[in-house]
């Protein structure tokens, strides 16, 4: 029983660092690009790669158009995914299909105690709320263009998303313009609690407000790792070629602690490819950005 005992004693604490998942690897959703050309029909914002990858994640292009069957051996090889912002429509494009198909799959998923977190940013929220509310529920915003403080809600308190954010972090984003907007339809706050599926669904974090209308700025789902911001977060450490971008010390942190959150939640599924040559194969190491800054609100681009 003794030698038991210093053998048990010599382990790591707790079983949760062997139950952890240091290599994970995401899925970010490509989107239709506006005028497409050969080899360039479908694109992702470099800067959600760097986001992520700031972290200590991999990433792995979701492109539109594919088969359910692909898409579906796509989720059961990656840790989560991403929606990203853009201009698509969140019903009829195959951003739109393949954002339905990986949230299906993910409730399906959490449900049966398969851990896999999904992220939207700016379109990649409206997206999700008209997934769940199976209703496009926005009301235009005057917010292209604009960074803003965070008007946090009572909930935020008990949230899992700023649960590790220090206190001095929380208060510059409660005081000062941290948030980058870029949208112009939001959801909000009325329509938010008029709405029994979202408001069941979702926690609010937070609010924003363009002088007339109050939105809904950030979320996250009550019991599946499900998360939103209207807000871009990836922004204030990556894209330059906007004024209203924030990089003050306290909006670059921002940027880290939300990628340090999203990728501790992705550390929490175990999904693999199903061969290493499988997996490089699939990574965006295989695809090199351009460099777009001078005629698009992206410093870099991947097109596919």
């Amino acid at each position: 029983m003794f030698w038991l005992f210093v053998f048990l004693s010599c382990l790591p604490p707790h079983s949760s660092a062997l139950r952890r998942n240091d290599k994970p690897i995401i899925g970010v959703l490509a989107q239709d690009v506006f005028s497409p050309k050969p080899n360039k029909t479908a694109y992702v914002a470099a800067s959600y790669v760097k986001f992520l990858e700031s972290a200590g994640a991999r990433v792995v292009p979701v492109m539109i158009n594919q088969t359910r069957e692909e898409y579906e051996r796509l989720f059961n090889s990656i840790n989560g995914i991403l929606y990203p912002g853009g201009g698509v429509s969140i019903i009829s494009s195959g951003y739109a299909r393949a954002a339905k198909i990986f949230y299906d799959l993910a409730i399906q998923a959490n449900a049966r105690g398969d851990y896999f977190p999904v992220w939207g940013t700016c379109l990649g929220f409206e997206q999700l709320t008209y997934l769940t509310s199976g209703k496009n529920l926005l009301s235009y915003t005057n917010t292209s263009g604009v960074s803003l403080p965070l008007h946090f809600t009572n909930d935020t308190k008990t949230s899992r998303m700023f649960k590790g954010f220090p206190a001095e972090l929380m208060d510059d984003l409660a005081s000062e313009p941290l948030t980058e907007n870029s949208h112009k339809w939001s959801v909000s706050l009325l329509t938010f609690n008029k709405n029994k599926k979202l408001n069941k669904f979702y926690k609010v974090l937070s609010t924003n407000t363009d002088g007339q209308t109050e939105f809904v700025s950030t979320v996250e789902a009550y019991d599946y790792p499900i998360y939103g911001t209207q807000w871009h977060p990836e922004k204030n450490a990556f894209e330059w070629t906007k004024p209203y971008i924030p990089h003050s010390p306290a909006a670059v942190k921002t940027t880290f602690y939300m990628a340090e959150f999203f990728i501790g939640e992705a550390r929490k599924n175990f999904h693999t490819f199903d061969s290493e040559e499988a997996e490089r194969k699939a990574l965006m190491y295989n695809y090199s950005p351009v460099y777009t800054g001078r005629k698009s609100g992206f410093e870099q681009t991947y097109f596919f």
